[in-house]
């Protein structure tokens, strides 16, 4: 028995989730964005919206002279994850196999639960839809496929264009459906990739899935080099709807990196006093995440786009520590260093910070001239604070100069209002 998975999509989830706790708001086009920074983008549209032009990465004031009813409304980051993770749970009441794809998507494994809810996986797919929609306010479109890239691109492509807003991809409709359609609406087939098939005289998704292998990889080769043999290969496998991999549970990963930045308003910072300010506000960020996942980082990098409005430019370094650390000052001196070499003197508009080549913690090089064990342990008695008190209850002072955004960000997940 081939399996039968689901990809589960909100439909214009933080839109929908605002029309839900707004209900003045249900016949009313509305869209998800800052309404006080009319540069700011659209993070979401309802549908009513999208029928009148606005959509999603449209500059809010674009959007509200499109649409002059327009009711923006600002993000509230930390209820969407809730939701989220409100819908999660509903998931893992028809199945174990549940495993979030993005906030708002989710793949579903429902092969063993057939059996128990009874139905075909239409029926069982339209009723999750209507349990989400009761308990949430949200609308769901639903993928069916036996692997997970089909069950994507039956969401992507059919689910989310017909009213009943489900929609089953097995292998035996593959040509007279999916294969159809244009190059560009294959998973993970972007402009500059649609650019490269359209040169080779592939404009439909079957005219790769038809295709002999060996045959795809040669023309590959010829338009892109040597080095396309692996992607021949994904191309040429999503194109016929081949995907192992299986739904795992849980979202989780072995960490390989910790990472944080800011985008900035250029303008603000042209000096490098201010600039590291910021700078040194993510290595602290950085830095008790890493200890907070018991880890020590090898190796430091730093990442910076620069603009004057007229010229720009980005740059990322690294190096590698002389021994692993989490400690926020061996960091910063570190990522202080790297920027300086490095830097343009350009205002910057984004500046970012990692911590790589992650390994234990439970073992700590010590040193002849400094106390890292004492060290360690005053970083982690104000990351004990912080974690109870709120991260602004320990602040260097240097976060509450003009240029810091440590108390911004505190208001904010994922650089939105919670």
């Amino acid at each position: 028995m081939s399996r039968q998975i689901f990809l589960i999509d909100g439909q214009s989830f933080y839109a929908s989730v605002e029309k839900a706790a707004h209900p003045e708001y249900r016949d009313k086009p509305v869209a998800v964005g800052d309404p006080v920074r009319m540069n700011g983008i659209v993070l979401a549209a309802c549908p009513i919206a999208k029928s009148r032009g606005v959509t999603t990465a449209s500059r809010v004031g674009e959007a509200m002279a499109l649409c002059p009813d327009l009711v923006v409304i600002r993000p509230r980051m930390g209820t969407y994850i809730q939701i989220s993770l409100l819908i999660t749970r509903i998931f893992e009441s028809y199945t174990e196999l549940v495993e979030p794809y993005s906030i708002d998507e989710q793949f579903l494994d429902v092969t063993g639960s057939l059996a128990f809810f009874g139905g075909s996986p239409k029926e069982l797919a339209a009723r999750i839809q209507q349990h989400v929609l009761q308990s949430t306010g949200v609308w769901s479109r639903v993928g069916i496929g036996p692997t997970k890239i089909l069950a994507k691109m039956a969401t992507d492509n059919y689910a989310k264009k017909n009213d009943e807003g489900v929609f089953e991809l097995s292998y035996d409709k593959l040509e007279s459906t999916l294969w159809t359609l244009p190059v560009h609406q294959m998973f993970m087939v972007a402009s500059a990739m649609t650019r490269h098939f359209t040169r080779m005289g592939l404009s439909c998704i079957g005219d790769i899935a038809r295709m002999d292998f060996a045959e795809f990889k040669r023309r590959m080769r010829r338009e892109m080099g040597k080095q396309s043999d692996i992607q021949a290969g994904y191309y040429w496998q999503t194109a016929r709807g081949i995907d192992p991999s299986p739904v795992e549970p849980g979202i989780r990963r072995q960490l390989k990196s910790v990472s944080h930045g800011k985008a900035l308003r250029w303008n603000l910072y042209r000096e490098l006093k201010d600039i590291e300010v910021v700078l040194l506000e993510l290595v602290v960020e950085v830095c008790q995440r890493t200890r907070r996942n018991r880890f020590l980082g090898s190796v430091v990098s730093v990442a910076a786009a620069e603009t004057d409005g007229v010229r720009s430019c980005w740059f990322s370094r690294q190096v590698t520590l002389q021994q692993p650390t989490s400690l926020s000052h061996e960091v910063a001196s570190a990522a202080l260093t790297l920027f300086r070499e490095h830097w343009h003197g350009l205002p910057v508009s984004r500046l970012s910070i990692a911590l790589s080549q992650l390994t234990d913690d439970n073992v700590i090089q010590l040193t002849l001239f400094e106390d890292r064990s004492r060290a360690y342990c005053k970083e982690r008695t104000i990351d004990a604070i912080k974690e109870r008190y709120g991260s602004t209850a320990i602040m260097r002072a240097s976060s509450l100069l003009e240029s810091g955004v440590a108390r911004e960000r505190a208001e904010q997940i994922g650089g939105h209002y919670k």
